[in-house]
């Protein structure tokens, strides 16, 4: 049995050992590699866009064992012919631990948000992906976006 649930404010700490995992897995480095500064930032960053409302995340519960993270910020960007209200959101840190994959919890996080956005009137959610992970969103209405870049400083 799959439950989510809102992490609130008051229990934002929840959230930095999942990001730190997350983090972990991502970059390929010990939860103890991630300490200091990346910490510290981290607990900054949730302590101010989850009180704004700016930030929402939400962990998963299978038979009661927590078994994923996911998260949704939200910004406004120019409005333009397809994003009129120029309100979107960003899908970013969902992870789910091993032993829970290939269940379909990071499907129903994913989801969750998506409504969650969908009643703040957002219709634009963008997020970044490997292509491994692809089948995973596209059943959610993700789709690949062309003539993308990143800017990464090169020094």
């Amino acid at each position: 049995m799959e439950n989510i649930r809102l992490t609130q404010i008051r229990n934002a700490e929840r959230l930095i050992p999942w990001r730190m995992e997350v983090m972990a897995e991502m970059f390929g480095k010990t939860s103890g590699e991630l300490t200091g500064k990346l910490h510290e930032a981290t607990t900054r960053y949730y302590a101010r866009h989850l009180a704004d409302g700016s930030h929402v995340a939400c962990t998963s519960s299978v038979n009661g064992t927590e078994a994923g993270c996911a998260a949704m910020y939200f910004s406004e960007e120019l409005p333009s012919p397809d994003n009129p209200s120029g309100r979107c959101a960003y899908l970013t840190n969902v992870y789910v631990r091993p032993a829970f994959r290939h269940r379909g919890v990071a499907t129903i996080m994913v989801r969750w948000l998506i409504e969650m956005a969908r009643s703040r009137g957002i219709e634009r959610v963008f997020l970044e992906t490997p292509d491994s992970a692809h089948r995973i969103y596209s059943p959610s209405g993700f789709h690949r976006m062309p003539d993308m870049m990143i800017y990464k400083n090169p020094a």
